[in-house]
């Protein structure tokens, strides 16, 4: 069996684009495919802190949260989306649906939410999540 290992681990940094100008200590959100926004009040994206002043479209250095892993991913994912670990071989996340549509059994599932994407993956490509 082969090791695996985080991308990164919480309290190291990571770089997004800024979808925003933000400050350093500013809290960051998932804002879309590698790309973080100044944390609204009631988040569920929330990934880490900006460790600098940047504005919108130039590269921020973020203090991770929680470890972040890249994994296969079940059916097509996008980023900020909440993820559950996959049944099927060879995938290891997917989409939990969003409440208003959600069946009994995916109600089940969100109870079993792992992580939240950071990126954007078409089904079977890596996307890169961020723990729980």
């Amino acid at each position: 069996m082969p090791d695996y290992t985080a991308v990164f681990l919480p309290g190291l940094t990571m770089t997004f684009t800024a979808a925003s100008n933000l400050a350093g200590g500013d809290p960051v959100e998932v804002a879309g495919s590698g790309l973080v926004q100044r944390a609204s009040a009631a988040t569920p994206r929330y990934v880490g802190m900006a460790g600098h002043d940047v504005q919108a479209g130039l590269r921020v250095t973020v203090i991770a949260a929680r470890p972040v892993f890249d994994s296969s991913a079940d059916g097509a994912i996008t980023a900020g989306d909440q993820l559950a670990a996959s049944a099927v071989a060879g995938r290891a996340v997917r989409t939990v649906p969003p409440a208003g549509t959600a069946t009994a059994a995916d109600i089940a599932a969100a109870r079993a939410v792992i992580g939240l994407a950071l990126t954007t993956a078409a089904d079977g490509a890596t996307v890169r999540w961020m723990q729980f």
